[in-house]
């Protein structure tokens, strides 16, 4: 018996790694050589690829491919139907196999849905990707990133709540924690 949880109309092929308490929904595919963490949940229709990495406790929401390449650490939340890529110029007549590049989400990263990351980024710790977000290029930590492509329009704290800053710093009206705006960059108080 398995410490974790899959659905029957999902598959986890041979050589896959899943952590306990994991759940896997309907209709999924978890191939060889990828490695769950523990406590996740994938929602319905996901695949996760050959050569991926995810972290304890990532949400992995409905319609959602996690394609080899690509890294979440822990505590990362991707909404439904968000979308990662792995090459940069792909052709259906070009194989491209040997030239994936990697996309690094950061501990409790948050990518809204149908948000697209190209390829080739980090995402930072914390940062927050609003709903229909394209990031094309790197991303701070704790930065609010919205729109196409993708651009700075603010700050989020841990716990996941907009910071308003005066002066250069501010507090998170949920949880208190203090921050402060220094060179482009939110820190911790």
């Amino acid at each position: 018996m398995s410490d974790y949880f899959v659905h029957e109309s999902s598959y986890v092929d041979d050589g896959a790694t899943i952590g306990t308490g994991t759940k896997i929904w309907h209709f999924c595919h978890v191939m060889p050589g990828a490695e769950i963490g523990e406590r996740c949940s994938l929602g319905q229709n996901v695949v996760v690829m050959p050569g991926t990495r995810i972290g304890n406790n990532v949400k992995i929401q409905n319609n959602v491919s996690i394609y080899e390449g690509v890294v979440l650490e822990d505590d990362v939340f991707c909404g439904p139907s968000c979308v990662f890529t792995n090459v940069t110029t792909p052709r259906s007549h070009v194989s491209r196999r040997g030239e994936y590049v990697q996309t690094l989400v950061r501990r409790g990263a948050t990518i809204g849905a149908n948000a697209t990351v190209v390829c080739g980024i980090t995402l930072g710790e914390f940062a927050f990707v609003g709903a229909g977000a394209v990031v094309t290029s790197d991303v701070p930590p704790h930065a609010l990133m919205v729109g196409v492509p993708a651009r700075r329009v603010g700050w989020m704290c841990r716990c996941g709540e907009r910071v308003h800053l005066t002066d250069g710093e501010g507090a998170c009206e949920r949880c208190g924690s203090r921050y402060r705006e220094v060179d482009g960059r939110l820190a911790a108080l």
